[in-house]
């Protein structure tokens, strides 16, 4: 579905001149904060939020060489939005396209470093500053640029289209707690929109956002989260979990967030008086909040043990913290039962893709926008749960422990949702081709 008529590639040289004064007071405002930003990037180093071997890249500098020809730039905040353009990453590298792949966190980073392969380039995005930016595109000089989702910078993206650097909203989200901010500023993000070639979207609600806000080709292209391949896990660490758990029933609680870990250890308390031997694997959205998880396991009279500092998981232990980077992938091999944290609470609730593909059967909360329709499709199908309340989790949690044969209807009810909803990998390549092929004309004559 396009919401306005298709242009050709390559369309940045016909940009809006004038930006709107919200714009012009932000440039100012990010150049005259720039003698700040030593003392930003020290508070930063403190909280473990940057990398100290790495905080040169903040500033726009790098020690990596930017490698010949053509070079594909995607960017994307954080851990979500980078494992999503994982299998689009892999279809760019079987065109022998480099890629430059920018985030914000160091958890991402950290992902990026696991999971991609070594010739990815990562590099911390900039800070939005106008010199640093400058820095940026002036060292690498991307060929085409890719911004995953809503993560817009103002400098990043007025400085790429001023270069003329071709630029696509890919999987492109919005929120509906950021639509109708945004719609009250419509002047500036309507600047920042129109600077886009393309936009493509999660869904013909995002699509229809998006045109509403000033993009100027809007096309509907799916969720490529639905796409993205299992997660990988260790095979001997998979093994020796296995053999320490075998026979226990288990359930998972992926990407919990404050104020779920309490709820989800009050469900198992209540739970193990009918299934003694029970198991809660908790794993943390954020990996640094396990000795706090581990402190109130340990107040609500339960045993639990600390992946992060080896602690052993015996017969004994009631609740396990996976506090540690980039091993979903392993728990969700262990337990058929999974918990989609992030929905209990107002977050919006976290992709359960992975999970599912895995053969979960899966629980989440009430809070799910930021997947509203595999939720929707989820739930309707029968191949997720959702809990409002307490007593409702550990209802629910209770008859899948209890009744293997409704684990297996979920299971396969969740895998035909995912298999029905995917594609957007195809349509997203389909969307790109126009770019890529004058890339490929770019990499043939340079070859020349």
């Amino acid at each position: 579905m396009r919401s306005s008529a298709a242009r050709g590639p390559m369309m940045s040289s016909s940009l809006p001149n004038a930006l709107p004064m919200t714009l012009r007071m932000y440039q100012r405002l990010a150049t005259g904060l720039m003698p700040l930003a030593p003392a930003l990037i020290k508070r930063r180093l403190r909280q473990g939020k940057e990398d100290p071997a790495r905080v040169g890249e903040r500033r726009g500098l790098s020690r990596d060489v930017r490698p010949h020809g053509p070079l594909v730039w995607i960017h994307g905040a954080s851990v979500g939005e980078v494992l999503a353009a994982a299998a689009l990453i892999e279809r760019l590298r079987d065109l022998n396209l480099r890629i430059l792949l920018t985030s914000g966190t160091v958890t991402s980073a950290a992902v990026v470093a696991k999971r991609f392969p070594p010739d990815v380039i990562h590099q911390y995005v900039p800070y939005d500053s106008p010199r640093y930016v400058a820095r940026f595109l002036d060292h690498w000089k991307p060929s085409l640029a890719l911004f995953i989702e809503s993560d817009l910078w103002p400098n990043l993206i007025l400085a790429g289209a001023a270069r003329r650097v071709p630029m696509v909203v890919i999987n492109g989200r919005m929120s509906p707690r950021s639509f109708p901010r945004w719609r009250r500023m419509y002047g500036t993000i309507s600047a920042l929109l129109s600077r886009f070639d393309i936009c493509l979207a999660q869904s013909k609600t995002d699509a229809e956002r998006f045109a509403a806000l000033g993009g100027r080709d809007v096309v509907t292209t799916g969720n490529l989260k639905l796409d993205v391949p299992a997660p990988p896990a260790d095979p001997a660490k998979l093994e020796r979990l296995m053999a320490m758990t075998r026979g226990r029933p288990i359930i998972v609680a992926a990407s919990t967030h404050p104020g779920e870990d309490e709820m989800l250890v009050a469900a198992h308390r209540s739970l193990v008086g009918f299934f003694p031997q029970l198991l809660t694997v908790i794993v943390p959205r954020h990996p640094d909040r396990g000795s706090s998880i581990s402190g109130l396991i340990t107040a609500s009279g339960l045993k639990p043990a600390l992946r992060s500092r080896d602690e052993p998981l015996t017969a004994t232990t009631d609740v396990y913290v996976a506090d540690t980077m980039g091993e979903l992938g392993l728990f969700y091999r262990l337990s058929p039962i999974v918990f989609m944290g992030g929905s209990l609470i107002r977050h919006g609730g976290q992709n359960p893709i992975e999970a599912i593909k895995l053969g979960a059967a899966i629980v989440h909360g009430p809070h799910v926008f930021n997947f509203t329709d595999v939720y929707e499709a989820l739930d309707g199908r029968g191949g997720a749960r959702q809990a409002d309340t307490q007593e409702a989790l550990v209802k629910q949690l209770g008859q899948l422990l209890a009744d293997p044969a409704l684990r297996d209807k979920m299971q396969q009810a969740g895998a035909g949702v995912v298999e029905q909803l995917g594609g957007a990998l195809d349509r997203t390549m389909a969307a790109l081709e126009p770019y890529l092929m004058q890339l490929r004309i770019e990499m043939g004559a340079a070859n020349a």
